[in-house]
């Protein structure tokens, strides 16, 4: 985003009366790296590798990256690194980086408009990571992956507009991933009000 565009993201905030929706990985804070981090550190715990793992900052390393790149594992090996990941991330935390540009606009229209988080993140990693960054109380409701949603991809947009009744046409989405831009069109959400970031 530029300035420009910023400007007129503000301007219509502040004539429109709007529900500001942000995804939180890769849009409101950059979380690969701290997340990459902590898997890292979760596979060399458990087991030793043959290869060095490299981050790549243009894939987010995720449970299915794990199981392509660690092909191998036992069930229950894979279990002890999700559950050494989850444990360690919080040890990471000074490897996120927060967007700046995305979180002013948060801060400027806590006070007036609806602020929801809308994340695929699991509820405890990201409370950790929003009061990492001063951010936790700056929305009105947050919404997180569910635990039974583990292995089945949900439409978090969908979801958000049916669990707190809002109209999508009255909401502007901040996201950075194609698929979940796709996800907030399908629920309804006009193209217009997508700001992909």
């Amino acid at each position: 985003m530029n300035d420009n565009e910023i400007e007129n993201i503000i301007e219509r905030i502040k004539n429109e009366e709007v529900v500001l929706l942000f995804d939180m990985d890769g849009t409101l804070i950059d979380t690969d790296l701290a997340n990459f981090s902590s898997y890292k550190n979760a596979i060399e715990s458990v087991i030793k590798l043959d290869q060095k793992l490299e981050f790549n900052p243009n894939e987010r390393f995720n449970r299915t990256t794990l199981k392509t790149v660690v092909s191998n594992l036992t069930e229950n090996q894979y279990q002890k690194i999700i559950e050494l990941k989850e444990e360690n991330y919080k040890d990471f935390l000074p490897k996120t980086k927060l967007n700046n540009k995305v979180a002013n606009i948060l801060t400027k229209f806590q006070n007036t408009n609806r602020t929801v988080l809308v994340t695929n993140c699991r509820k405890d990693r990201a409370i950790t990571t929003l009061n990492y960054h001063n951010l936790f109380d700056k929305f009105n409701d947050l919404l997180f992956r569910k635990s039974s949603d583990s292995e089945s991809r949900t439409n978090k947009y969908k979801n958000a507009i049916s669990s707190l009744s809002l109209s999508a046409q009255t909401v502007i989405a901040f996201e950075n991933e194609k698929q979940e831009i796709d996800d907030a069109i399908d629920a309804g959400i006009p193209f217009k009000n997508i700001i992909s970031l």
